[in-house]
């Protein structure tokens, strides 16, 4: 017969939820960063390719 399991006290319910948190804050702080660095060229290991002005491939006629 199935026995229910003891209920998680609250305090580790909190300890695991901010684990949980602070993994996404670090990430989001992390992506912004990159993107700053980006926007204002001083990245050094990430390259982004400049547009063109003419699109290769396709022509849209008016």
């Amino acid at each position: 017969m199935a026995v229910p399991k003891k209920r998680t006290s609250i305090s580790k319910k909190n300890i695991r939820k901010n684990f949980w948190k602070k993994k996404g804050y670090w990430t989001a702080l992390k992506a912004l960063s990159l993107s700053e660095s980006i926007f204002t060229d001083k990245s050094k290991s990430f390259s982004l390719k400049k547009k063109t002005d003419k699109p290769k491939g396709f022509f849209l006629r008016k």
